[in-house]
């Protein structure tokens, strides 16, 4: 007897939230490195973008997030699905909202 491990009946929707880039480089090589190794640690689809329309894009993938190329400035949008989608983007928000732990203009 095997148990099915996909969220079937529980369907869990989508979790949203946004937060505004704040540091002066916007999401250079290294924060668009720091936002997909969080997103990896979940287990929750998670997606991003810079339009709440889309396109949406894996934040997962290191690639993807660098095409973002999103300046100081930019409301980044972004979207969970998945068992732990909250957590996810709640850590996400804090991640940006903390300028991705740079130090930058700090001293």
């Amino acid at each position: 007897m095997t148990t099915a491990t996909h969220a079937t009946t529980s369907s869990p929707a989508a979790v949203r939230g946004s937060a505004l880039l704040t540091n002066a480089v916007g999401l250079h090589a290294r924060p668009s490195v720091k936002l997909t190794q969080l997103a990896k640690t979940f287990q929750a689809s998670v997606t991003v973008a810079t339009d709440p329309a889309g396109p949406w894009v894996d934040a997962k993938s290191p690639v993807k997030i660098m095409r973002v190329k999103a300046p100081q400035g930019t409301l980044l949008h972004f979207e969970a699905v998945g068992v732990d989608a909250d957590t996810a983007i709640a850590e996400l928000i804090a991640l940006v909202e903390r300028r991705f732990d740079e130090e930058e203009g700090h001293g």
